[in-house]
């Protein structure tokens, strides 16, 4: 009797205890990722992410000002003062000193002895005064490492660089735009072919229907990578070569199975009655399927939309085979990712910003219809 229908099941906290940690395992690195994009570079390498919102201890390389334009005498020696930090900071110096072997080697208001007399003191705002004779006192500001506390900052620079730098190293924008240009009608090709065949193998009978259907869902499980060089030989054979187009046919290819395998399951469960109805009113099939089919089946377009869309988005392999040329002009941000992490490997804020702005995209579409995915992805499962 625990397994009438109907009845609520003993394990449903398991359910939704699942559930709950599935969600929390994609949404945290989400997150992590948005607030790492709007940290900057030493409060990214001083701590977490999840502790952006608290002070956090770094160790910073400061340096005095420029001694032959703010020296001034004073009993005999020359005098430099000023502040290390920039103008507004808030950070406090715990602890601080001159040579990497010891950074940790005076604390704040304590006096440095630099030899031969020269001297400096450090507060803990970062005020300092440094003495010396006229030879010390000259050249390049004397190198202060210190350990601060600095309360958080956020900025949109490393937006502004990622987006709006220009240069080819840093600068999304161009493989943004080339990206969409892969996208959209790689996402459009396949839907377009594959509602045709859809409709012919679920409402129009000929010869071989039953073989084609089980030829498509064979095609389900043939590797991309199976494909990629004869079809790049192909590509280049008929002259269409490294391009565009030949990205948009690699995309509808590997898509059409998938495509016309839910569109299909979809149209074979609408009502028989409404398609008998319009042939006997005299319409055509090209009728129904562009003034019934098609509104009928909107979940199971949009479902698959979801899903060229995501994969043609964050393709690589694809894009390297078919796109990439030798002048980078045609760069797709997944490309331009990856040799962000050759170049700029140290740049976690760069970095973080460019990954940020590659799902960006993906993510407005997949919650935008997110609630035809599932409808998409039950249809014909159920009579």
């Amino acid at each position: 009797m625990d397994n009438i229908a109907g009845q609520k099941s003993t394990l449903s906290w398991a359910v939704n205890i699942s559930v709950i940690a599935l969600v929390l395992l994609w949404l945290f690195p989400t997150v992590g990722l948005l607030v790492s994009s709007f940290r900057t570079t030493d409060q990214i390498s001083g701590s977490g992410w999840w502790l952006a919102l608290f002070p956090s201890e770094q160790n910073l390389t400061l340096r005095a000002a420029d001694p032959d334009k703010n020296r001034v005498r004073v009993d005999g020696m020359w005098v430099v003062e000023g502040n290390l930090f920039a103008e507004g900071s808030v950070a406090k110096i715990s602890a601080w000193g001159t040579t990497s072997r010891d950074v940790g080697a005076y604390v704040p208001g304590e006096t440095a002895d630099l030899g031969e007399g020269e001297t400096m003191t450090v507060q803990a705002n970062g005020d300092y005064v440094w003495s010396g004779t006229e030879s010390q006192i000259s050249g390049r500001g004397q190198r202060v490492l210190a350990t601060a506390i600095t309360p958080p900052e956020f900025t949109l620079a490393n937006y502004e660089r990622v987006l709006f730098s220009g240069t080819g190293t840093d600068s999304m924008a161009k493989a943004f735009f080339n990206t969409m240009t892969v996208t959209i009608p790689a996402t459009i090709i396949p839907i377009a072919f594959a509602a045709f065949a859809a409709y012919a193998l679920a409402w129009m009978d000929f010869p071989g229907r039953g073989i084609l259907i089980a030829f498509i869902v064979a095609l389900l499980v043939v590797p991309l990578q199976l494909a990629l060089i004869p079809l790049l030989k192909l590509h280049l054979d008929i002259g269409i070569g490294k391009g565009y187009l030949g990205t948009w046919l690699a995309h509808t290819g590997f898509g059409l199975p998938l495509a016309i395998y839910l569109l299909r399951n979809y149209m074979v469960g609408l009502p028989r009655d409404i398609i008998e109805n319009a042939k006997v009113d005299g319409a055509t099939d090209f009728q129904i399927f562009t003034r019934i089919i098609l509104p009928l089946s909107f979940p199971a377009l949009a479902s698959f939309s979801i899903f060229q869309f995501l994969w043609v988005w964050n393709d690589l392999l694809v894009a390297k085979v078919f796109l990439i040329d030798a002048t980078g002009e045609t760069t797709v941000m997944t490309q331009q990712i990856v040799e962000l992490l050759g170049t700029r490997g140290g740049n976690w804020e760069i970095l973080a910003t460019a990954a940020f702005v590659s799902i960006a995209v993906p993510l407005v579409v997949f919650f935008s219809m997110q609630r035809y995915l599932v409808r998409g992805l039950l249809a014909g499962s159920v009579k």
